[in-house]
């Protein structure tokens, strides 16, 4: 695993100090580990960060537009695109035009792709296990929860930061009620 501080990839060491263990450098450290191993692992099977995802949601809800694929996986368009193109590439999905509306272009994985799912099946269960080492299942279950309860929580606060879209609709005057984001940051 890489050291987050040195970038050596032979050790993966806790710096000590002054906020060393706070629940942020901690978060920060368990995330950046799980990144580079997981991308270890999928660099053996031909695969780069994330490409595993957008597999795994077109095996689980089948052809779809690029839109919805990049909704549904969570990321944006410029991103999606990049990956498609690289999948494209090695053969393991196919884009098409839309027969309803032909500049949306369908995304299916290739028999070549589908040929994946059990290696990336592999893999994710070998990441579980090298994460979960030295935990009891009862402790798994704890972590897996208390990481839901943290994930809604830093999405809340990142809902709550974002600036509101324009609306289509006329402006209002002005309320003199404060906003969700000036709320917030008080």
């Amino acid at each position: 695993m890489m050291d987050a501080l040195t970038g050596d990839a032979g050790t993966c060491e806790v710096p000590q100090g002054e906020g060393s263990g706070s629940l942020s450098c901690l978060m920060a450290q368990a995330a950046l580990g799980h990144r580079v191993l997981l991308a270890a692992m999928l660099a053996e099977i031909g695969l780069y960060p994330g490409q595993d995802r957008v597999l795994g949601a077109l095996w689980e809800n089948g052809p779809m537009s690029q839109n919805k694929l990049a909704a549904a996986v969570g990321i944006d368009m410029s991103t999606m695109t990049k990956s498609l193109q690289r999948l494209e590439r090695s053969g393991l999905v196919s884009r098409a035009p839309s027969p309803a509306n032909r500049r949306v272009s369908v995304v299916s994985t290739t028999p070549k792709g589908d040929a994946l799912r059990p290696e990336i099946r592999r893999v994710e269960d070998e990441l579980h296990r090298r994460m979960s080492d030295g935990l009891t299942p009862e402790e798994v279950e704890t972590l897996r929860s208390l990481l839901a309860v943290v994930t809604r929580n830093t999405c809340r606060e990142v809902a709550l930061s974002q600036p509101s879209k324009p609306s289509s609709k006329p402006a209002s005057k002005p309320s003199s009620a404060p906003t969700a984001a000036a709320a917030a940051s008080r």
